[in-house]
């Protein structure tokens, strides 16, 4: 069974629900998790996971639940997935911590894309679902609110360090989201009196002595005004070292940071960094959209007009073409795991190329020395075959690889020095990306 992920949409946000609450170990698992997926099962309805993952996939269903948390267990904990294989996505995991106290239920589940919830039943339905999760389950901190600007908000850490914020937790009013449960120790925290008078679209008061608090009525226009305003003003009630002003301005630079940006990339280079902007954090997308638009990569200086091109200066020029052909293969050798078009050799695969290289980080990941020494040379390579086996292009061969060209129609590239300037770091694997010198030699081909 294959499950569909965030990565086959691409989509620009989600709904992101967390739920860090507690169970009791005393009783058999089966009995006490049951009414948390009964629950799910009642109120999730199109989002509603079909596959369960532990130690090898399984169609959702309770039995299939039960046997996966059985092979997952260990003395410490337990984990399983929770996920579809049809629209909308659905990322969930659920954790069990044994060896803590009291042990600890924590869910992190992400819906996409966060437009699925425009249908006015179902935001209703997840608050319903929280609420009776945070009825049944000892809770301390839970939440329903966009991805992107949850990552924005700085959680979970909120600028502490990571061993601060595993040990304390959601210790208090941080934020507040689309969707809060506040447990009892956070209601105290800030007094309950306060806590329940909390101006907001619902406030409720839980058996088990936690708060549910939701700011709006819809989670999908949470970076309208209004719905900014009104997480201003609950924020600033239960925080009153908070200045109001303060708060809202921060939740509108960051309405401003999501709202959506038109990519206008150049079309050479258009698919390479549509690919970037996809792989970037949801949160940053819009920002690398803009930052794109505004900073076009430049155009290729890596070409001499054929008129000036430098004859070729070794004794065995086919010998020195098949050397060009074992460069190339070799960064074949290297990246046909990841990249399997490189066998290819295509237009297309350079792109493939490129955002690998991107992708990993390469030219900050390996030692200088062996990159200038080693990859290098089998970038320029391969560059130089692609334009030569679909441009028509001819090695001039060179004694330094540096000054061998590639004819293709009146001008002769510089395949090796574009691959010099392409591997200097993250940024100039887009500014002198393959793709980008093929499609321009392509158009003067003629």
């Amino acid at each position: 069974m294959k499950v569909l992920s965030m990565y086959d949409l691409n989509p620009d946000d989600g709904l992101r629900i967390t739920f860090d609450g507690a169970f009791d170990s005393r009783v058999a698992l089966e009995r006490e998790l049951e009414p948390f997926f009964q629950t799910l099962e009642e109120f999730s309805g199109e989002w509603m996971p079909d596959v369960v993952e532990g130690k090898r996939r399984r169609k959702y269903n309770r039995a299939a639940v039960w046997k996966s948390l059985e092979e997952e267990r260990s003395e410490r904990g337990v984990t399983i997935g929770l996920h579809r294989t049809k629209w909308p996505v659905l990322d969930m995991t659920l954790r069990l911590y044994f060896s803590t106290c009291p042990p600890k239920l924590d869910l992190l589940l992400t819906v996409y894309p966060l437009s699925f919830f425009m249908e006015a039943e179902r935001c209703p339905r997840v608050v319903e679902m929280m609420r009776t999760w945070a009825s049944r389950y000892p809770v301390s901190h839970a939440l329903a609110h966009s991805l992107a600007d949850d990552q924005l908000s700085g959680a979970p850490r909120f600028g502490r360090d990571m061993q601060t914020s595993i040990r304390n937790g959601f210790d208090k009013i941080y934020e507040v989201f689309w969707l809060n449960v506040f447990g009892p120790k956070l209601v105290e925290s800030v007094g309950r009196e306060r806590m329940l008078s909390t101006p907001a679209w619902r406030v409720e008061e839980l058996p088990n002595g936690s708060v549910l608090l939701v700011t709006w009525p819809t989670a999908t226009d949470f970076a309208s005004e209004e719905a900014r305003l009104a997480q201003a003003r609950a924020h600033a009630h239960l925080r009153p070292d908070l200045d109001f002003s303060t708060v809202l301005r921060t939740l509108r630079e960051r309405s401003a940071t999501l709202a959506l940006v038109e990519p206008r990339f150049p079309p050479d280079v258009a698919p390479l960094l549509s690919r970037v902007v996809d792989d970037v954090a949801i949160h940053e997308r819009q920002r690398k959209i803009a930052g794109f638009n505004a900073n076009p990569p430049p155009e290729p200086e890596e070409w001499r007009p054929a008129t000036a091109a430098l004859p070729s200066d070794v004794a065995d020029p086919e010998r020195a073409r098949e050397h060009y052909s074992y460069l190339a293969e070799l960064l074949v050798a290297l990246m046909h795991t990841k990249v399997p078009s490189v066998f290819q050799a295509t237009p297309e695969s350079l792109t493939d190329v490129d955002f690998q290289f991107w992708h990993e980080d390469f030219p900050s990941v390996f030692e200088r020395e062996n990159i200038d020494a080693r990859a290098v040379p089998t970038i320029g390579a391969y560059l130089g075959q692609v334009l030569v086996r679909h441009l028509g292009g001819q090695w001039i061969p060179r004694q330094k690889l540096e000054e061998t060209q590639v004819l293709v129609g009146q001008r002769v590239w510089l395949p090796f020095v574009r691959a010099w300037r392409y591997m200097r770091s993250r940024q100039s694997l887009l500014d002198s990306s393959l793709t980008q010198l093929y499609r321009v030699a392509e158009r003067h081909r003629s």
